[in-house]
């Protein structure tokens, strides 16, 4: 594979995104719907940060929590990673290696054009063994 290639070439386009003010139950549904586990999170229409799986589960685990009654936005990592479609794979994945981050989500000004998993790098890796 080149390590020039761009990530617009392997990323998910239009993604699937939530809003902040949705609840916990919402997005655990969204998410079961299209099997996906990562969801770009906006707040008047912009990026406002991303919630995993993993996320959405810890927090309405909690006991003091309800999950119906709870917004996504209090469950959410509000620093997302994000990437241009121009920005080489190779160097996603390195970022996403160094820094641990389940996905980079990729904007075009204020707009998410798509987004790349931890899923999607094991398929590459599967695809091209």
């Amino acid at each position: 594979m080149d390590k020039t290639a761009s990530i617009a070439e392997f990323m998910t386009p239009m993604p699937h995104t939530v809003g902040s003010e949705q609840t916990i139950t919402f997005a655990q549904k969204l998410m079961a719907k299209y099997d996906i586990r990562h969801l770009p999170v906006l707040h008047g229409g912009e990026l406002y940060g991303v919630v995993s799986d993993r996320d959405l589960g810890m927090i309405a685990g909690l006991n003091e929590v309800n999950p119906d009654a709870t917004t996504v936005e209090e469950a959410m990592t509000q620093e997302a990673y994000t990437v241009s479609k121009d920005t080489a794979l190779f160097a996603v994945l390195q970022e996403m290696l160094d820094h641990k981050y389940g996905s980079a989500i990729v904007v075009e000004g204020t707009k998410i054009t798509g987004i790349l998993t931890t899923h999607d790098a094991l398929q590459l890796l599967v695809d091209n063994f």
